[in-house]
């Protein structure tokens, strides 16, 4: 299969051809436009030389002044994408906004996986259109199928060339209509994607989420992300230390690992995930932590021992989300998935014995197709022999273009009692309620949705939901576990207990772009007065009376290190 990029026809007239068509060296860049912003003054007209509507061509429209609010869907790795993107726009003198409303443009970042995931991002752009807001699509879904026809005339931005997506909306907010989904290759092989380096606003300063691959070796039957996301690429080991190391002088006290199959990590380039996972640790300071992201049972059987040793170690959580998605034999072969079940028994009972207390979280599909009643039920017997705390059941829905969608359906009726019965049995137990009474070291991230508690999670990154004290936000904290829920423990700080400070340096504020601007209050430096943008230190004072913000400063020495060098 080419990999050639993709240059869909602009719906304007002209025909634009490509965006380099549009892009010229010529061109201001993004930290030129940015500076250059600061010093325009707007020349009034009089009244005899306003223009009226209709005479107001698109190309009057100065890109970088629209606000943009953007809607992400899907997993971490899409999450992580949608950071890179707001990052890079916010960087460029775009202003984020949470409301859609005061939206000039809507950049929709969607999932492919489920139908009502494909279905929320379809009515989100028509939603747009009706309300006269710009779009621009992104993500799994117009990637797979750019030809769809609700996505015509839409401006693209493909999952491998998010490092583009300033010139994509730049185009579209001047009513031009471009699509770019090329592959990133070097030296003709593929690469994991753009640069781990480019501008990121976090969606929550304290979580770096991080791919570490794109893409997978499998070829499951129902899978539309593969259409997507392409085959196996992984970013090289320096690269992810690299952006590890940054991310904990950013104030991050976790890290996310993402791809469509962590476990696959390195095959392509010579190396494999134990060896990745040991030169990352080193990177983690004490109290702070790492979450390994989704691994399917063929490429984790390789390295079991090694895996096992890394989750015990105390700066990484004991949790593996290990898909099986159906306990049956013959569904698992007519979903090519490449492993048996005895095969996925063996992990989970392997790292149950070398890891104990380990959480392991599972997926399963319930009425794919040809399932019968028998290998439903040895789906049960699996739940009920595991009793898994955490479990993602997904009813199947036929994803078009893939080979399970041809299959002889099971009953819409059937596929609905079975995720029912399972559901039933998912929440007739409770995982926690042995551990009623523990003293537990937990580290704090989040805010719980309904806004009363902070939420931490122990080693086993089960969730345990905290008073809500400002102090123990990014910390970790002792806590006695005094209640337990089906999905959440509650715990009471220890007495005399106090909180630990994990990170090396104090955290981006909320919608603050990083690797713009770092605050160089690095632990043992705290309360200096420069700041680090790029590698020049540069006194904050000395910006405060020359009368330059922050953003103004970082656009220009951008500026002037772009022409240096």
């Amino acid at each position: 299969m080419s990999h050639k990029k993709i240059i869909m026809p602009s719906a304007c007239d002209p025909v634009i051809e490509d965006i380099e068509d549009m892009v010229s060296s010529t061109d201001p860049t993004p930290h030129e436009r940015q500076s250059a912003r600061k010093n325009i003054v707007p020349r009034p007209k009089k009244k005899k030389e306003l223009l009226n509507d209709e005479e107001l061509q698109a190309d009057s429209v100065i890109p970088g002044m629209q606000k943009i609010w953007m809607k992400t869907w899907g997993c971490s790795h899409n999450n992580s994408d949608g950071e890179y993107m707001a990052g890079q726009l916010a960087a460029s003198g775009y202003k984020m906004t949470d409301d859609p409303a005061e939206a000039d443009l809507w950049l929709l970042n969607s999932c492919t996986v489920k139908n009502p995931a494909e279905d929320h991002f379809r009515n989100s752009i028509k939603k747009a259109q009706e309300q006269e807001k710009k779009v621009v699509v992104a993500g799994c879904v117009p990637q797979a199928q750019p030809r769809m026809d609700y996505l015509k005339g839409l401006s693209i931005i493909g999952v491998q060339q998010i490092d583009r997506v300033v010139e994509v909306v730049d185009e579209a907010v001047k009513g031009h209509s471009v699509r770019l989904l090329g592959q990133k290759k070097e030296g003709g092989r593929r690469l994991g994607g753009a640069r781990l380096d480019l501008p990121k606003i976090r969606k929550n300063p304290l979580i770096e989420i991080i791919s570490i691959n794109t893409g997978c070796l499998n070829a499951c039957t129902y899978c539309k992300t593969k259409h997507a996301r392409g085959d196996l690429a992984s970013y090289p080991i320096e690269e992810l230390v690299k952006r590890v190391r940054q991310s904990f002088q950013e104030g991050v006290c976790e890290i996310w690992l993402t791809s469509e199959d962590t476990g696959a990590y390195g095959r392509d380039i010579g190396t494999d995930l134990p060896t990745l996972l040991w030169r990352l640790v080193e990177q983690i300071p004490d109290g702070a932590m790492l979450r390994l992201g989704m691994t399917n049972p063929p490429y984790i059987l390789e390295h079991l021992g090694e895996m096992a040793k890394i989750l015990n170690h105390p700066r990484v959580y004991a949790f593996l989300h290990v898909p099986v998605q159906s306990a049956s034999d013959s569904v698992l072969m007519d979903m090519k998935r490449e492993y048996c079940i005895d095969d996925f028994k063996r992990v989970v009972d392997f790292l149950k014995e070398r890891v104990p207390g380990v959480t392991i979280a599972t997926d399963i599909i319930c009425g794919f197709p040809g399932e019968t009643e028998e290998d439903f039920q040895e789906t049960l017997e699996l739940v009920k022999l595991y009793r898994f705390p955490s479990l993602f059941i997904n009813q199947f829905y036929p994803r078009p273009g893939t080979p399970a969608a041809k299959m002889e359906q099971v009953p819409a009726q059937v596929k609905k009692q079975r995720t029912r019965e399972l559901s039933q049995l998912f929440h007739s137990y409770n995982p926690y309620d042995h551990k009623v009474g523990e003293m537990q070291h937990v580290l704090v991230t989040e805010e719980s949705f309904d806004a009363q508690y902070y939420v931490a999670h122990n080693k086993f990154y089960e969730q345990v939901l905290v008073p809500k004290k400002v102090e123990f936000k990014g910390k970790m904290i002792e806590v006695e576990i005094y209640e337990a829920g089906k999905h959440f423990m509650k715990g009471r700080p220890v007495e005399d207990s106090k909180p630990f400070n994990p990170s090396i340096a104090a955290p981006l504020q909320q919608g603050e772009v990083s690797g713009l601007i770092q605050e160089q209050s690095v632990r043992g430096t705290s309360g200096s007065s420069s700041i680090l943008i790029g590698c020049f230190s540069v006194d904050r004072e000395a910006l405060k009376k020359l009368g330059i913000g922050l953003a103004v400063a970082a656009a220009l020495l951008a500026f002037i290190i772009d022409k240096l060098y």
